[in-house]
């Protein structure tokens, strides 16, 4: 496989994190022109999952003729600060910051090619966000195993298991300065800032993006999106189900959307590792643009 370009990106708290660059290849690639831009997908990574996991996922997508591009999400992979008491970072500094960086690397690199961004389940979350503050910017978005946290959007046990956990999770972090997931398994998140843990939990309990230090409404915003958008459910996945992805996709009534459930019981991460009929489905509703 092609050898994977990475390029550094400074945020304003010193964190330096990887954008990793693989370009389009393979028979479908096509000459990019003014008249025939080609697609650059940029994945974007789920909760507590390093960006290089996406790596072996990507390059099939570049065997298919698309630029690739991968973020990393702060404090996550090869971020090189890891949060504690000082991390005051949650959903609307990687929205508002971070992912406009990582963006601008990737239009630098691809500057004929069209943004589509690609979020796994937090990852997408991030991804609706920024979409509602640049609109015209990007031309859609991709959401694999991607919904909300919101408890109502969740059956039986794990309806209240996901408010009282997600509430938990905030108290935790609050008393520690952080929420210490590296420390308590590998289904425990990761290490992350209090913040973040406190915009994830609030969006489970309400069901409304209303990050810590919004600066505009992102429900409005989200609502008034117009491109298309593909959400991309699997089987045995409870942490993003059917109706988690639903009420994501409630916040976009205006968007175009698609829905496809991938029958094979590959989870919440599965599809990574295997991704062959997942690329399938991407690489067709990006050639149906």
């Amino acid at each position: 496989m092609p050898r994977v370009e990475t390029v550094p990106i400074q945020v304003p708290d010193g964190t330096t994190l990887p954008v990793r660059l693989i370009p389009a290849r393979g028979p479908h690639r096509h000459p990019v022109t003014p008249d025939n831009p080609r697609p650059v997908v940029v994945i974007v990574p789920g909760l507590a999952v390093p960006g290089e996991f996406y790596e072996y996922f990507a390059q099939q997508l570049a065997a298919r003729g698309f630029d690739v591009a991968i973020g990393e999400l702060r404090g996550q992979g090869e971020s090189t600060h890891r949060p504690g008491g000082e991390s005051t970072y949650g959903y609307h500094e990687l929205a508002s910051v971070d992912f406009p960086a990582m963006l601008q690397v990737v239009r630098d690199r691809f500057p004929s090619s069209t943004p589509y961004l690609l979020g796994h389940s937090m990852g997408g979350q991030l991804a609706t966000m920024y979409a509602a503050r640049v609109r015209g910017r990007l031309a859609g978005l991709i959401l694999i195993a991607s919904g909300t946290p919101y408890f109502r959007g969740y059956r039986g046990v794990l309806a209240p298991g996901m408010l009282v956990g997600t509430a938990a999770v905030a108290v935790a972090s609050n008393l520690a300065g952080f929420w210490p997931g590296d420390l308590l398994g590998k289904r425990a998140y990761g290490r992350q800032s209090k913040v973040l843990m406190s915009d994830w939990a609030r969006l489970a309990r309400t069901g409304r993006f209303v990050p810590v230090g919004a600066d505009i409404d992102y429900e409005e915003r989200m609502s008034r999106l117009k491109f298309p958008v593909l959400s991309i459910t699997m089987a045995d996945d409870d942490l993003a189900p059917q109706t988690a992805a639903d009420h994501l996709l409630s916040k976009l009534p205006a968007a175009q959307i698609t829905r496809w459930f991938q029958p094979e019981p590959l989870g919440h991460n599965g599809w990574i590792t295997n991704p062959v009929s997942t690329v399938d489905t991407v690489e067709k509703w990006l050639r149906d643009r």
